[in-house]
């Protein structure tokens, strides 16, 4: 009984699947002059995206290792400037405490864009 339920479903969806194939080649042509009509533009022209916190909170360390002195904390709200990467480690000043250190490149990183062109 449960067989030939499977198998009506599958019948059913290969039936309702047919059509919408069929429809997405009809239109695959209309598709295609569009996006030739889009000027592309380079993307190194735009900015660089900010750094971000992707965590709840990190240490930022007097040195750019665990075992150093913590100095305080970055929240993922808090906005920052990156001054210059050692390794995996970033020195950065935190704009809302004014606190300069180094924090790690595992919870803090850039976001990229991906480029299609």
């Amino acid at each position: 009984m449960r067989s030939t339920r499977i198998a009506i479903s599958a019948a059913m969806l290969g039936a309702l699947a047919v059509p919408v194939l069929s429809a997405t080649a009809a239109n695959a042509a209309p598709v295609a002059t569009a996006a030739t009509a889009v000027p592309s533009s380079s993307c190194s022209s735009l900015p660089l995206l900010p750094y971000e916190v992707h965590t709840k909170a990190v240490t930022i360390r007097s040195k750019a290792t665990t075992k150093s002195t913590a100095l305080g904390v970055l929240y993922r709200s808090h906005k920052f400037t990156v001054h210059k990467k050692s390794g995996n480690w970033l020195y950065i000043t935190d704009k809302t405490t004014g606190v300069k250190g180094w924090v790690s490149g595992t919870y803090v990183y850039r976001d990229v864009r991906m480029c299609l062109s």
